[in-house]
């Protein structure tokens, strides 16, 4: 990657520190008691001289084992990566089975990076998850660590959406404080000739519960028999990665020479790397005879065209960066190759810091994914930015039943239950994101388009709801989730919704197959719903329907005047089960009001759990919630003469029923 393209993300802690003249730092000891869990980076072998700047712990991959982590509970995904479809488009120019996307985002800074959200809802908490095949967890740096591991709570909210994720390997330009050892670290051989770095990263990404690795080598310097060892490497690894079902993506940088190049192609420089690797990312420098000599020369090799990602890198403009589209997904004829965002998290970076809560956030990148129409079953043909919408099929995971949504985002600014605010604290943490809907937002209505939006500023659980806010002049059907559900004489759907303002006819809208073209409407069946003023559950009976539900919705007619009507939670069931409580609640480590907690999930399915602290009164206020069975408690402090404060931990299930709680004690 062409170097003055990291300018943001090597600030600070990069390139300034890579070189200090002072002995070898040692390996870093085992996290002392209640110390913040941050995700996991490493270099290869070999660390840099001098110290390591604040927050900066300098780790050797080489040597590390699973059993030896005293972070891996809190870092450790746990929810499988999730099957998906794809539904007849939401438009007549999206199209499945040709470009794919690939997105390459930095979530935060490669060190001090929590491992399970923070107290702010400033957070590039990605949600259009049905355009994405896969996404990389992107940063490292030669001051911090060149190995990252994927938090988990990005790891479980992509599974949710069945989009793997892989951890990234930066070789850094020698202008930004590269050292050629490193590459050597990472190919070395040991007496058996094979490549011991190679198997310890398989090993991370199977105990992180992530995918597979990017592997980015843009330090120059190296000769044809380093060109020979990193291919080499980059088969065994692919090999060891097949096997525990993960992927390897090369980027287009070293070629086989072993020199740093950036082809923009796919050609004999690189060859040999995409046959060794699931697919590549090709440089900036593509143009549009590159890239279709690179399809074609895939397509010669036996391979598919799409595992070719065209990078168009968005990190500085955003929708307002200059791409020629044509090249890569042609209006009129095939796709020539798959899209590779690089940076695509300026959708929340290029807002104001006084101006980026999370409804600004989300509004922002609507635009970017969906289009300027803001409904991809609309394209706007004039808008300049050819949005994912626009040229990609969907995709979704609601497959089976049960299957329950709060249109939780995965950040907020209170956290609510039942309508009632328990905790006022801004917050993030992907892995309570929901299974969210795919296609935001298709509108289906002859009169005045309202508009639909995740808002934050009330929810009936989680941090944010659905909110419809328009005149209504006709009725509007705001499509929901794609699915495949199977209908029987026990299924019913449940919605929580509330009227705001105005007066509204709400009614269920399940259709039992497919659209008849792209963009159309599903063939809906509509069920009345009572609505009010309060947030109410209403339990519908799909009486005279069977098969499968492809599709669910609901339909809005007006009765007088605006209508603001807000939707807090759907779910699709038969029974209604309630999870098996947690066992082993326990304080692993105390420093003041800084705790980790640790406790062992119970039996059957379980989304996540939920921890809170029991007041003086009795009443309960949140503190977080988590898919690992470990947790992070940071800045307690005791309430007025409390000598002791008891914790509670619940588990959640796929239909948000809790467990009955668990109970641990800390003295002060």
């Amino acid at each position: 990657m062409n170097p003055t393209r990291r300018t943001v993300l090597l600030a600070g802690a990069g390139a300034a520190a890579a070189l200090l003249p002072s002995p070898p730092a040692a390996a870093a000891p085992k996290a002392a008691a209640a110390l913040q869990p941050y995700a996991s980076y490493w270099y290869p072998d070999s660390l840099p001289s001098g110290t390591p700047g604040t927050g900066i712990t300098w780790r050797s991959l080489k040597p590390w084992r699973p059993a030896d982590d005293p972070d891996l509970a809190f870092n450790a995904a746990t929810v499988p990566l999730a099957p998906r479809f794809t539904p007849t488009p939401a438009n007549p120019t999206a199209r499945a089975g040709q470009a794919r996307i690939q997105s390459l985002v930095s979530f935060g800074p490669t060190a001090s990076n929590p491992s399970q959200g923070s107290a702010t809802a400033d957070y590039y908490a990605l949600a259009h998850w049905a355009y994405i095949d896969e996404l990389v967890f992107w940063g490292g740096s030669s001051g911090e660590g060149l190995i990252l591991a994927p938090n988990a709570p990005i790891v479980d909210a992509a599974h949710r959406h069945g989009v793997p994720v892989l951890g990234n390997i930066f070789l850094p330009p020698v202008a930004y404080g590269g050292q050629l050892q490193w590459t050597r670290d990472l190919v070395q051989k040991d007496a058996a000739g094979r490549y011991p770095l190679a198997a310890q990263l398989v090993a991370v990404a199977e105990a992180y519960g992530f995918d597979g690795w990017f592997v980015n080598a843009e330090t120059s310097g190296g000769n044809a028999a380093l060109g020979a060892d990193m291919l080499g490497f980059m088969r065994e690894l692919k090999t060891l990665a097949k096997a525990k079902g993960q992927r390897v993506t090369w980027y287009d940088s070293m070629t086989v020479n072993g020199s740093v190049s950036w082809q923009g192609a796919l050609n004999s420089q690189n060859e040999a790397f995409f046959q060794a690797a699931d697919d590549m990312f090709v440089d900036f420098r593509w143009t549009a005879a590159k890239l279709t000599s690179s399809g074609q020369r895939a397509a010669q090799l036996g391979r598919d065209r799409y595992e070719l990602w065209a990078g168009v890198d968005v990190e500085a403009n955003g929708w307002n960066s200059s791409v020629n589209w044509d090249a890569i997904v042609p209006r009129d004829k095939a796709h020539v190759v798959s899209v590779g965002f690089y940076r695509p998290e300026w959708t929340r970076n290029h807002l104001p810091a006084d101006g980026r809560g999370p409804g600004e956030f989300h509004a922002a990148d609507d635009r970017f994914w969906t289009g300027r129409s803001l409904d991809p079953s609309r394209p706007d043909g004039a808008d300049a930015w050819r949005a994912p919408a626009v040229s990609v099929a969907d995709r979704s995971t609601v497959m089976a039943v049960p299957f329950a949504s709060v249109f939780n985002t995965g950040h907020g600014l209170r956290w609510y239950e039942d309508g009632k605010v328990t905790s006022d604290k801004p917050w993030n943490h992907l892995g309570l994101q929901d299974r969210l809907p795919s296609r935001r937002w298709v509108v289906h209505t002859d009169g005045q388009r309202p508009a639909v939006t995740f808002d934050f500023a009330d929810a009936w659980r989680g941090g944010s709801s659905v909110l419809v806010d328009g005149e209504l002049d006709e009725p509007a059907i705001v499509d929901a989730y794609a699915t495949r559900l199977p209908i029987t004489a026990d299924t019913v759907v449940e919605l929580t919704h509330r009227t705001d303002a105005g007066s509204v006819r709400v009614e269920l809208a399940v259709a039992t197959a497919d659209p008849s073209s792209p963009g159309a409407a599903p063939p809906y069946t509509y069920f009345p719903v009572n609505s009010g003023s309060t947030w109410q559950t209403s339990t519908v009976r799909l009486t005279g329907l069977t098969g499968t539900a492809h599709a669910i919705g609901v339909r809005l007619t007006a009765t007088g005047g605006a209508v603001k009507w807000r939707l807090g939670g759907m779910a699709v069931r038969e029974a209604v089960a309630t999870p098996a409580a947690p066992t082993g609640f326990r304080i692993t480590a105390a420093s003041g009001g800084d705790l980790r907690l640790a406790w062992n999930r119970g039996p059957g399915d379980v989304r996540h759990h939920t921890l809170y602290r029991v007041l003086p009164d009795g009443t309960r206020r949140f503190l977080g919630g988590t898919c690992q069975p470990a947790y992070f408690a940071a800045g307690l402090q005791p309430e007025q003469g409390e000598q002791a404060t008891r914790l509670e931990l619940r588990a959640v299930g796929e239909l948000y029923t809790s467990s009955a709680p668990v109970t641990v004690t800390h003295t002060w």
